[in-house]
């Protein structure tokens, strides 16, 4: 039977979240109104947070955060050096690199505790809505479900970091992004900007969940993931 079939298949665990790459609809398949995904959800996290450590490692935060401050203490002898006596240039010089200390506390805490932070934020918001959606088309919504849908199409996310983390190397810079910036002008309003592949590709992936889980339907899931990556974007 369907059951037992399901049964020899095993529950839904960390092992499948590569299946989201190459047969998605074969893991949505397996999803399930259970917290199965609760062990994928804190692999996710955890790589998450490694690769925010990796990042840190690279030197590339230090390296970002000290240019700019070299030429904010450029700019700030070059205008301020006839303005004011030396101790008051050396007090902001001081103020200087005391702000760019802070910044670097601020950003290695952001890559390691806040990315991870926000991801987690961005599935439970994503869920709830459309758990309303599924409710307000008469449907069962299941949060659980949904939740799995969000934590397995979120190793899209992870693909993500770890192209960025390498391209940041690449081109020793932390001011980097996945989206299609760089086949715009450089200077100039650059709609492109607003274009992530990756971040279209997650949504697709949630469309898939929802049609294969029947917590919507396919016109319901197209629009309602289309209209959410639109606002994502905006």
């Amino acid at each position: 039977t369907a059951s037992d079939r399901e049964h020899e298949r095993g529950p839904l665990g960390v092992r499948h979240a590569l299946l989201v790459f190459v047969a998605p609809r074969s893991l949505f398949d397996r999803v399930e109104d259970t917290g199965a995904y609760g062990w994928a959800l804190v692999t996710l996290l955890g790589l998450v947070m490694l690769i925010g450590y990796a990042e840190i490692q690279t030197g590339l935060i230090d390296r970002v955060v000290d240019q700019k401050t070299e030429k904010q203490l450029q700019q700030l002898e070059e205008t301020q050096a006839n303005l004011v006596d030396r101790l008051q240039l050396k007090d902001r010089m001081d103020a200087v690199h005391k702000a760019a200390v802070f910044d670097k506390t601020i950003t290695r805490i952001g890559v390691v505790v806040l990315e991870p932070m926000y991801l987690l934020a961005s599935f439970m918001l994503i869920a709830s809505v459309l758990y309303a959606m599924a409710a307000l088309t008469g449907r069962k919504p299941e949060y659980h479900t949904l939740m799995s849908i969000c934590v397995y199409a979120g190793f899209i996310e992870l693909a993500a970091l770890v192209l960025q983390l390498g391209m940041m190397v690449y081109f020793k810079t932390t001011e980097i992004d996945t989206s299609l910036r760089a086949l715009g002008p450089i200077g100039k309003f650059n709609p492109l900007a607003a274009i992530d592949p990756f971040r279209i590709w997650f949504w697709v992936l949630a469309a898939i969940g929802l049609t294969v889980t029947q917590q919507l339907s396919r016109r319901m899931a197209i629009a309602t993931c289309t209209a959410m990556c639109v606002l994502a974007i905006g």
